[in-house]
């Protein structure tokens, strides 16, 4: 009987064959919510615990850091998460500052992500 790798933890080999922790069965590219759930940890435990409001942990979970309050409080939150989860901070803190860093650059031909062009683009500034 041949196993298929449908997740993958550090260490562990990927579907294409690499070491990675991209988890295909989630919208988050570190699978923490598959990852809290194997723990037997609820989101409403860490929430309890940490203080921190469901929606945000969520948040974290799918990689969605925008909807987190920002600045300080936001790596607080992911190392919180982190702690309660017992999962290595500096994975997810990476993902963050990947994510913040493409938000910081502008997109080839001055669209945003949306679709919309720059307002001087439009008043010819």
């Amino acid at each position: 009987m041949e196993f298929k790798y449908d997740h993958c933890w550090p260490g562990y080999p990927s579907e294409s064959g690499q070491n990675g922790t991209f988890m295909k069965d989630e919208k988050s590219v570190l699978g923490l919510a598959t990852i809290r759930r194997n723990r037997g940890i609820s989101l409403n435990q860490i929430a309890e615990s940490t203080k921190i409001s469901v929606r945000s942990l969520e948040a974290i979970e799918r990689g969605e850091f925008r909807k987190l309050p920002g600045g300080i409080y936001t790596t607080s939150y992911i190392r919180q998460y982190a702690q309660a989860i017992d999962y290595d901070e500096s994975a997810i803190l990476a993902a963050y500052h990947r994510e913040m860093a493409a938000d910081a650059n502008p997109r080839p031909g001055g669209k945003s992500p949306f679709g919309l062009r720059p307002a001087s683009g439009i008043l010819g500034l």
